[in-house]
């Protein structure tokens, strides 16, 4: 039986690991290898670092940073941010990442994530969708934003760290990107980013039935219920968290416990 993987996120900025909401009001968290550091022993099954603005400041990400961290852990290491093209890949590689997340540049240019998987091989792929509920057809008042025939509910992409809407719709981008050769996918909700008040279960759950590789659901997560409701209901194969790793409100070891004990095959 496949394990459900437990997957804390570092999200960087200026070398330094920060947490929000919705992506804005940015709060310092700590130092990324120290914190990886701290993951591990707590038996997280990866680390994601993610350099939030290298795509929205047209820079490449910060690899002295990267190679610092990945230097402190021996669990699988994903690596995205100001990733643009195929040497920025290899170079992320080649500091210590086991795979990269790709977001910005996909879109941009769907094809490199064709030519990534043939030369560095498909499970080193991953594909990074941030999605925003959006409604077809806008209500006059917020109250009676809900889904009618009229009005229906689906999730936009937005690349550049949140900041930029590309008009693709989250279902069909996913099994673009599955066909064009992704490995995962890396799916954060931005309605609930940062909120602790849950996982988007709707969007999880329609990417996951949309695709055939693994979903690793982001966004929202607040208890060790969150993360149970977005591996059950959502259908994901991993969760990743952030706040409630970094401000000590539970531990990985804990959030396993509480999994297991609820009959979802873990790694402890």
């Amino acid at each position: 039986m496949l394990t459900e993987r437990i997957i804390p996120c570092l999200d960087v900025k200026g070398g330094k690991v920060v947490k929000g909401i919705h992506f804005r009001n940015l709060r310092m968290e700590g130092d990324p290898a120290k914190l990886a550091a701290i993951y591990e022993k707590q038996n997280a099954d990866e680390i994601v670092f993610l350099d939030i603005t290298a795509s929205h400041e047209r820079r490449g990400i910060l690899l002295r940073v990267v190679q610092k961290t990945a230097d402190t852990v021996f669990i699988p290491f994903t690596v995205g941010g100001g990733i643009r093209n195929l040497r920025d890949i290899r170079n992320v590689l080649n500091a210590g990442a086991d795979k990269v997340s790709i977001n910005t540049a996909a879109v941009i240019k769907p094809e490199l994530i064709e030519e990534a998987s043939e030369k560095f091989g498909r499970q080193c792929i991953v594909v990074a969708i941030d999605a925003k509920r959006t409604y077809a057809r806008r209500a006059r008042s917020p109250k009676t934003l809900v889904e009618t025939p009229e009005n229906r509910l689906w999730w936009e992409v937005y690349v550049e760290g949140g900041r930029v809407r590309t008009g693709l719709d989250a279902s069909k981008w996913a099994r673009r990107v599955e066909a064009l050769g992704a490995g995962e996918i890396l799916l954060t909700s931005m309605d609930c980013d940062g909120t602790q008040s849950g996982y988007d279960i709707a969007l999880t759950r329609t990417i996951a039935d949309a695709t055939n590789i693994p979903i690793i659901a982001s966004g929202g997560a607040g208890s060790p219920e969150h993360i149970l409701e977005v591996l059950t209901k959502g259908r994901a194969d991993a969760a990743l968290a952030a706040s409630i790793f970094h401000r000590s409100q539970h531990s990985i070891g804990e959030v396993k416990k509480f999994l297991r004990r609820k009959g979802i095959c873990v790694r402890i």
